[in-house]
């Protein structure tokens, strides 16, 4: 059993709370020259790449039930959309209102958790959810008035990566967490590169084929390796450290893709949206810090 080591694993999360944001900017950077199908299959091929030997030299379980497998497919379908979803989301909207957004997440879950699953939810992580809307809903409001609907697209990664989130419970003591990214990398390679294929056979700019060359194909190649390091970190990280001491560091991505935002691309979040960056980071912090005190009080506890 791995002994916790709380430092290490924060500072494993601060490794993806870097290279998570950073992938994104880089995928914004190209997503002007490269088409999307392109973007997509590579992340999730580069993925596969290195996921693939890792687990033949380690030597990880990854031979799944049928259930697992069957979840495990969902959960790539739900992977490949949010995916492509950010990176739509991206060609339209500054890094960092991009991120806030998509962190309306946690709340989504907090719904899901109490509606589909049953689980018990008090009125003041559900108030906190209220609040966490509202801050999302400053964010969105400036983007939607100048480019429209694309300011939604950041909610369906919310709620797609909330609902990824959810199968990824339903299996994640049946199988090894490098096995299951592995697995998935090479079932979404498999699905993708047909309809790509077809896609560019039809002549559809999405599914565009043309490989780039130069800096722009290393470019393209460090949004794979960006991602599949980033999505290791956090899944060591929770090796060493108690989730709740992790999930608060988590908003530390929203100031990193603003900071990256600003270098790359020099935007920043105007001041309605900053103020509504500020409210849902502080309704997502209550949700999770009243997580972690009903967990230390015990189950007994009445739910908040």
């Amino acid at each position: 059993m791995t002994q916790d080591r709380p430092v290490f694993g924060i500072v494993l999360m601060l490794g993806f709370c870097v290279l998570a944001p950073l992938g994104d900017g880089m995928a914004k950077l190209l997503g002007e020259t490269i088409a999307l199908g392109l973007l997509v299959l590579v992340r999730f091929g580069v993925q596969a790449m290195i996921l693939i030997p890792l687990i033949a030299v380690t030597g990880k379980p990854w031979r799944m039930t049928p259930r697992v497998l069957r979840l495990t497919m969902v959960r790539t379908l739900l992977h490949i959309v949010g995916i492509a979803a950010m990176f739509t989301a991206l060609q339209y909207m500054p890094l960092a209102d991009t991120v806030a957004i998509a962190f309306v997440m946690p709340f989504i879950m907090l719904l899901l958790g109490k509606y589909v699953l049953g689980e018990q939810v008090g009125p003041r992580r559900l108030i906190a959810c209220v609040v966490g809307f509202i801050g999302t809903l400053l964010v969105i409001q400036p983007s939607f008035a100048q480019v429209g609907a694309p300011a939604l697209l950041p909610l369906i990664v919310a709620v797609v990566f909330a609902l990824f989130m959810l199968v990824t419970r339903q299996i994640a003591k049946e199988t090894d967490p490098v096995a299951l990214q592995a697995v998935s990398g090479a079932m979404a390679t498999a699905l993708l590169l047909p309809i790509v294929y077809v896609g560019s056979q039809a002549g559809l700019p999405a599914m565009s084929l043309t490989m780039p060359k130069g800096e722009t194909l290393w470019l393209l190649l460090g949004i794979g390796v960006l991602g599949t390091v980033a999505h290791l970190l956090m899944t060591w990280s929770l090796r060493y450290a108690p989730s709740a001491t992790l999930a608060p560091m988590q908003y530390l991505e929203i100031p990193v893709a603003t900071l990256i935002g600003w270098l790359i691309f020099h935007d920043l979040p105007n001041g309605l949206a900053a103020i509504g960056i500020g409210i849902t980071i502080s309704a997502g912090l209550y949700v999770i810090l009243h997580e972690r005190a009903n967990a230390r009080s015990g189950p007994t506890e009445t739910p908040a």
